[in-house]
């Protein structure tokens, strides 16, 4: 059972490590893909600080369809190459835009957000589950510390029995 409270610390590596272990008691029991991105979701939106938007969109059919997160609603459907996670999730390769107004075809579906990071979601056999989705009010809030612990994040979800094929 989470009753962890919010995560104290300005050390991004000790807070990932944190954050990993909080993830991994979450998930210990449940073999529900669907209620583990639900729990994940909710888990980063209490520990991130200066965000206001973190969820999942899900690889169906040739796109992304929006999924468990927390924050105002979003956009449902994202086609591959299309915005910050369409390009993430096409080149499968995490993108960290530290000014939205810069990215050529940012997909605004919270015009508060000013800077976001986008993790692709890949399992062991190198297939595409998915995409995390950061979004934050501040400029440049994400930099490669926090790109190399929701990368860890993603890969200990990507592990996880159930998603589906």
């Amino acid at each position: 059972m989470y009753r962890a409270k919010q995560i104290q610390t300005d050390d991004k590596a000790l807070f990932y490590k944190a954050v990993q272990h909080l993830l991994a008691t979450l998930v210990a029991d449940e073999p529900d893909w669907l209620a583990n991105l639900a729990n994940a979701a909710a888990l980063l939106g209490h520990q991130l600080r200066d965000i206001n938007w973190v969820g999942f969109y899900i690889y169906k059919q040739g796109e992304l369809v929006l999924g468990p997160f927390q924050g105002k609603p979003a956009c449902t459907h994202i086609p591959l190459g299309s915005g910050v996670c369409g390009t993430a999730a096409q080149k499968r390769e995490t993108i960290i835009v530290p000014n939205v107004d810069e990215f050529p075809g940012h997909i605004a579906c919270d015009a508060a957000s000013r800077s976001e990071i986008v993790v692709p979601i890949i399992n062991s056999a190198g297939k595409l589950l998915g995409v995390l989705d950061v979004d934050s009010p501040v400029l440049e809030r994400f930099d490669e510390q926090d790109a190399a612990g929701l990368e860890a994040f993603a890969q200990r979800l990507a592990s996880l029995p159930g998603w589906p094929s």
